[in-house]
């Protein structure tokens, strides 16, 4: 299987700067798992917006595969009470 390659867009990446970095780290390692295996087994499809949603800890992952370009865009992530809203 070929690897994607990661891409994160600016709010995540802001995001991704404010937490401490125990957790910015766990989640780094699960952003970097989805380059092997986009849609890993706890994965979801989401309804209501394009996308994939995976877990890590109590935090979500929210992005998007582009299959034809091999790229995995990561739209948005944060604490699993605050990303949905």
């Amino acid at each position: 299987m070929p690897k994607y390659i990661i891409e994160l867009t600016k709010k995540a990446k802001k995001k991704l700067d404010k937490l401490p970095d125990s957790t910015a780290f766990q989640l780094i390692e699960t952003i970097v798992q989805l380059e092997n295996n986009p849609r890993p087994i706890g994965s979801k499809k989401l309804k209501g917006r394009d996308g994939y949603r995976v877990r890590s800890g109590n935090y979500r992952i929210i992005y998007e595969i582009i299959d034809h370009k091999l790229i995995i865009e990561i739209i948005d992530l944060g604490h699993r009470r605050d990303i949905y809203s």
